[in-house]
Parts: structure tokens; C-alpha cells; sequence
């Protein structure tokens, strides 16, 4: 790399808007809910004791891409400047406008006039070494701006695909809204400058999700160790680039052979940045950091000291790529998928009245359950909570939800799943009617009922008591006077 200077449619606005939920939480079945538990990650020191993993990133956002959930979350809404990774949504908003077909990316071929290079100048911004009106092709200029991160191809990009750079910004702030995400905001189409350029680790992570899902070209360029731009009338023989992420980079003591992509970003205000993703057939995963240190850390001078061969004996620490490296070593090695419920299995049984035959009826759960788990944590010590309806009455249906388990962990729910009904359970209509009636002399309309007529009998003696009484009298009086 060198340095020359120290409205989208209303159908792909509601795709886009489809994709970005599908990328942005996991799918689960009407009957289950799940939350993303945060795990804390852990390897083992030379003792054999498990210990916290050492980031140097201020936010963290780690995902399993093949099973859709978040593995590690650290500070991920906490919006800051995301530098270069602001090139990612610069390559959506270029290959949504103009085609993501190679070959048309590699027939046309543009330029741009001072108005891309003047606000670059003095800055030591990053750049391809391309020059003003040199005709470069998009796929070339696409090359640039995700290898290098070239900031003129940026401006370059943005000046041909939108007429100016301010109208670009305004693409870019559309498909922002269109994949919906409510902390990112952006003020040019390189990253450099700060002002109103934010982001978050989340959104970034659905940005770059979106971007190496939709386009081919961009998902081949960005795992390119190195790339080659044809030669033009400024560079006869070409210009050679290579990639800013060493994790691709083989001689490098960062390389990561799993490692696929994605960007690097840098700047004094945003501190190193990186978006990866990693996969070993099995398992993709994608990590966004920002915020680790620029400068290297004085506890770090010690073990250069200690281990001359490495990375800390180096002026310069990349600690962005090695939160990567590490995340990932800990995620292939420490998690497998881990089955907790299976939805054959019966849970437990509850009690149904007025059944005909049955006067209970079997529960299990209305799906299975698994997730990515951390082999150092037993199984057993998660918790299962089950919740059943009170008062169950006959008929029940096979297929009746009758109750929720729930899977907790160290007080975080990672699951609530509906538990059905197996078993047919009739109503019997003489344990209805015995029933009704059992319950009609219990009830308070027969306490009621019988205490007024019991009220009335009282009454009705009396008053009869009464009247003869009267009888009685007026007949001895007639005696007495005759």
C-alpha cells in the first residue's frame, strides 16, 4: 500500500427490511422464546485453571452465523466512530445502485476530479495511490477501498454513483433506515473524519452480515490477501495492495486460517476497529470490535521482553486482531452445539378433571432445544422450571398447551418453551353431572337457598304458632263469658 497524502424502490426498501430482521435475531417456533445469553470467555492458564480471556476492545459483538445466536456481547449499543469499517455500507450503497455482476464492475471504468482528493490531503488517510481523472474500474476501485481501505476510493465511488459525495452520504443514511438500525449515522463514505459518523458494534455486524450475504464480489474481495489494480496511464505496471487485516496475511503473526474477511478500521478517535468472519465448515462465525488501544500497552513491553518472537516484542500491537484471533481459538475449541430438551421426551404429567377414562394427561415439550455451549460448563447445571396450568378441565386435545419449561442459567432465562398435551382426555358427562351437582351443594346459591327456606320454615312456625296461640285465647274468653 502507498500514501499519495499524510432513492432506493419501495420492493428492495421491504427486502431489505425482511433481510435485516432475518440477520439481525434468531427464528424461533411460535412456542419458544430464547434470549441470547452472554457468555464470558475462558481458556485455561498454565496451571489448568479456567480464567477470563483478556479483550482489549471497548465494545464486542460476536455472533454464530450458522446458528443465528449472539455469543458474546460487551458494550455492542454503545455508539462510536466506526473509521474505515464505514467502507462496508460504502460498498453496499455502490453495488446496490450500480450491480454486483464482476464482470460489469471490470468493463467500466471512471474517475474523479480534485473535489475527491482535496479534503485528503495532510491527513494520512490511507489510499491506493490513485490519481485525479485517472480511469480506474469499479471493481478495481471496489479492490481499494476494501483491501487498503483506500479513502479517494471512496470519494471516488461516491462522487460517480451519486453525482457528489453529500448525495452519496444520503444513500448511505437510507440503508441505514432500511435495514433498520436506530445508532448509526453516517457523514461521509470513508470513516476518516468523525463528526455525525457513528456507529454501534451491533449495527456494524449487521451491516457486514448483509454485505458479504448479498454480494459475491464483495465476499471474494474482502478474503484477498493481496490485490492487483490493472495498469492505467498513471501506473503502466499496475498497482499492487495489500490487505490491511493480517489475519489473512500468511506471513504475517496474525494470520488466522479460518479467517474469511472482512475490514479493518483505524482512526486516533475510533481506536483500532475490525469486522471478521470465520469459519471451519462446520460453524461461521463473525465477530465486530471497537475501541482497542492504538498505542501499545505498558504491561506489554514486559512479555516482548520475556518472548522476543512475539507479537508484544513489536512497536506496533494490532490488539483488534488479536481479540479476533482469540475469540475465535476459544469459540472452536471451548463451544459445541449442546442438546438441552428434546421434544420427544415427556416432561411430566397433569391433572385434568371430569375425564372419562384419563383424569390426567402426558406434557412434552412443543420443540427441541440446542444451542452453542461452553464444554467447560456442565449441563446439569442448568435449570429447568416447569409451570403448569392450574385447574385443568376435560376435554383436552393432544396438542393443548398446558404449561411452559423454562431453561435458566446463573438467573438468565435462555429458554421458555410451551409444553402440549400427548394424551386425549373426554369428558365424562356423569362425572360432569356428579360434579355439578357435588359442586351445587357446596356452593353459596345452595347455602343461600337452603338458609332462606330453612328461614321460612322458622317463620312460617312462628307465625302458625301465633295464630293458634290467638285461637286459643278468644275461645277460652267465649267460655269465660258464657
Amino acid at each position: 500500500m502507498k500514501h499519495s497524502f499524510t432513492k432506493s424502490n419501495i420492493f428492495r426498501k421491504l427486502t431489505a427490511l425482511v433481510m435485516a430482521a432475518a440477520v439481525a435475531v434468531s427464528a424461533y417456533g411460535a412456542a419458544l422464546t430464547g434470549s441470547a445469553y452472554n457468555f464470558t470467555p475462558t481458556e485455561y492458564n498454565d496451571d489448568g485453571e479456567l480464567e477470563d480471556i483478556r479483550l482489549y476492545s471497548e465494545s464486542v459483538y460476536m455472533v454464530n452465523l450458522t446458528t443465528g445466536e449472539t455469543i458474546v456481547d460487551i458494550n455492542s449499543d454503545v455508539e462510536r466512530a466506526p473509521a474505515s469499517l464505514t467502507k462496508i455500507m460504502t460498498a453496499i450503497v455502490m453495488l446496490d445502485q450500480i450491480g454486483s455482476d464482476e464482470r460489469m464492475l471490470k468493463e467500466t471504468r471512471v474517475s474523479a476530479g480534485t473535489e475527491a482528493f482535496d479534503e485528503l490531503y495532510d491527513t494520512g488517510a490511507s489510499t491506493a495511490d490513485i490519481q485525479p481523472y485517472e480511469d480506474v474500474s469499479y471493481y478495481d476501485l471496489l479492490g481499494a477501498l476494501l483491501v487498503p481501505s483506500a479513502c479517494e476510493a471512496s470519494n471516488i465511488i461516491a462522487i460517480n454513483v451519486a453525482g457528489s459525495i453529500p448525495e452519496f452520504v444520503d444513500l448511505m443514511n437510507e440503508k441505514v433506515e432500511e435495514l433498520g438500525l436506530e445508532h448509526t449515522h453516517f457523514s461521509n463514505a470513508h470513516g476518516l473524519f468523525t463528526q455525525q459518523n457513528y456507529s454501534t458494534a451491533h449495527d456494524m455486524q449487521i451491516i457486514a452480515q448483509y454485505a458479504y450475504e448479498h454480494y459475491t464480489v464483495f465476499r471474494e474481495i474482502v478474503n484477498m490477501e493481496d490485490f492487483y489494480m490493472d495498469p492505467t496511464d498513471y501506473h503502466p505496471d499496475g498497482t499492487y495492495l495489500t490487505n490491511t487485516n493480517y489475519m489473512l496475511s500468511s506471513y504475517s503473526d496474525y494470520y488466522y486460517p479460518r479467517c474469511k474477511g472482512i475490514k479493518t478500521g483505524t482512526t486516533d478517535a475510533s481506536g483500532r476497529c475490525l469486522a471478521s468472519i470465520a469459519s471451519d465448515g462446520d460453524f461461521d462465525y463473525m465477530i465486530v470490535t471497537m475501541g482497542a488501544p492504538m498505542d501499545k500497552l505498558p504491561e506489554d513491553y514486559a512479555k516482548g521482553s520475556e518472548d522476543p518472537s512475539s507479537v508484544y516484542a513489536d512497536d506496533v500491537i494490532y490488539y483488534n486482531l488479536l481479540d479476533h484471533i482469540h475469540l475465535y481459538n476459544w469459540a472452536y475449541s471451548m463451544l459445541v452445539s449442546t442438546d438441552f430438551i428434546n421434544e420427544n421426551s415427556e416432561i411430566t404429567d397433569i391433572p385434568v378433571a371430569y375425564g372419562k377414562k384419563l383424569d390426567y394427561a402426558n406434557l412434552r415439550p412443543a420443540e427441541s432445544y440446542s444451542r452453542m455451549w461452553p464444554v467447560s460448563v456442565p449441563v446439569d447445571d442448568v435449570e429447568q422450571i416447569i409451570t403448569l396450568k392450574e385447574n385443568v378441565v376435560a376435554p383436552v386435545e393432544i396438542g393443548d398447551v398446558l404449561g411452559t419449561l423454562e431453561l435458566r442459567y446463573e438467573g438468565e432465562t435462555l429458554a421458555k418453551i410451551d409444553l402440549i398435551s400427548t394424551t386425549q382426555v373426554e369428558r365424562s358427562p356423569i362425572k360432569t353431572k356428579t360434579k355439578v351437582v357435588k359442586s351445587y351443594f357446596r356452593s353459596n346459591v345452595f347455602r343461600t337457598t337452603a338458609l332462606i327456606i330453612i328461614a321460612g320454615v322458622v317463620i312460617y312456625g312462628i307465625v302458625f304458632f301465633i295464630l293458634i296461640q290467638r285461637r286459643y285465647l278468644r275461645k277460652k274468653t267465649k267460655k269465660k263469658s258464657s
